[in-house]
């Protein structure tokens, strides 16, 4: 009888720009699609939006006002996999584009 014990690492991954964030989670589940894995699973999380309000006018006009928003998309990685692959040099190695913050959390 053997005993398997699963591990989990949670990858959470941010941008602005929401293709460039898909095509992130791609490549690494790309990358992960040759190793012996349990199972993968990408979910997506709330868009958080900024909306900052300016004025038009620094002296008068105070009611014409510009409003301008900022989108960060997120997802979440969870890998759930054998505790001797080595998963971890693996997701450190990839190489993600600029604009992509991405963390990665053992548990």
């Amino acid at each position: 009888m053997e005993i398997k014990t699963n591990a989990k690492i949670r990858v959470r991954l941010e941008s602005f720009n929401h293709e460039l964030l898909n095509s992130s989670c791609k490549k690494i589940v790309e990358i992960l699609q040759n190793t012996p894995l349990n199972s993968i699973g990408v979910v997506a999380l709330p868009t958080k939006r900024r909306i900052y309000c300016v004025l038009r006018s620094p002296h008068v006009d105070k009611d014409s006002r510009e409003h301008f928003e900022i989108r960060i998309h997120k997802r979440i990685l969870e890998i759930y996999y054998d505790a001797e692959v080595p998963i971890f040099d693996l997701l450190s190695e990839a190489d993600l584009p600029p604009g992509v913050f991405y963390r990665i959390c053992l548990s």
